[in-house]
C-alpha cells in the first residue's frame, strides 16, 4: 500500500494563547503575530504539493489553513471534528483562575484524568481522544497514497501525536505543540510513522501552549 503523508499544523497565535487562556470551542480569531505566522507557514509549504486541506471550523484553524491555500486551488474542507477538546465551563479562564476557581477540576484536567468531562458542554480526554482519533484514521484513509495537510489545534494534535507514537493518554506531555508549526506523519498498511516533529525554522517564534 502506498504511504500517505500528513503535515500537521496547529493553528496561528490567539490572543487566549498569549493570555495562556483556555480556548476549547470558544471562536477566537488569530492575533496580529497569528496571521504572520499563518503567512509564514504557507510560505514554508509553498513547494508541497498536497491532495487537500482539512480543518477545523473554528476561525483560528480556518484562517490559518486559508493562508496556506490561497491561490493555490487546493480543495479546503471544513472538519468540525477536528475541533478543539470542549472544556466546559473552564473554557476562556487562564490556568491560574481554573486553579483558583475549580481546583479539584483543574486538577484532574492537567492531571490527564481521562473520565472527567467538565461541566457546561465539556468532553472526557477518553472521548476527544477517540474523536481525533477517527478523524485522522479517516482522512489517511480517503487520500491513501497522497499527501494531504490538517490545521486544528494544540490539544488535537497531542493526541495525534499519541496515535502515531503509541505514548499513553495518561502520561504527561513531553514534546512540544508550538503554534504554526510543521509535524510531518506517514500511514501504510494501517500503520503510522513519525516523521519530523515541530519544525520552526520558517518561525521568528512559536508559544507552546497546550490549550488552544
Amino acid at each position: 500500500m502506498p504511504i500517505t503523508r500528513i503535515c500537521l499544523v496547529r493553528h496561528g497565535e490567539t490572543a487566549w494563547n498569549a493570555q495562556h487562556r483556555q480556548q476549547g470551542h470558544e471562536d477566537i480569531a488569530l492575533n496580529e503575530r497569528g496571521q504572520a505566522q499563518a503567512r509564514a507557514v504557507a510560505a514554508a509549504l509553498q513547494g508541497q504539493d498536497f491532495a487537500a486541506i482539512h480543518h477545523s471550523d473554528l476561525q483560528r484553524a480556518t484562517a490559518t489553513a486559508r493562508a496556506i491555500g490561497a491561490a493555490r486551488g487546493l480543495p479546503m474542507i471544513v472538519e468540525p471534528a477536528l475541533r478543539e477538546r470542549h472544556f466546559g465551563i473552564l473554557q476562556g479562564l487562564s490556568r491560574e483562575e481554573s486553579e483558583q476557581q475549580f481546583p479539584g477540576l483543574y486538577t484532574e484536567i492537567r492531571t490527564r484524568n481521562p473520565h472527567i468531562a467538565p461541566p457546561g458542554g465539556g468532553e472526557s480526554l477518553d472521548s476527544f481522544a477517540q474523536r481525533i482519533s477517527n478523524a485522522l484514521h479517516a482522512i489517511a484513509v480517503r487520500h491513501a497514497g497522497k499527501n494531504v495537510l490538517i490545521v486544528s489545534h494544540g490539544g488535537c494534535m497531542d493526541i495525534m501525536y499519541r496515535v502515531v507514537t503509541g505514548k499513553p493518554l495518561t502520561e504527561p506531555r513531553d514534546f512540544p505543540l508550538g503554534n504554526a508549526t510543521l509535524n510531518w506523519i506517514d500511514y501504510q498498511d494501517a500503520r503510522w510513522n513519525l516523521r519530523v516533529w515541530d519544525e520552526k525554522a520558517h518561525l521568528a517564534d512559536s508559544r507552546d501552549e497546550i490549550s488552544s
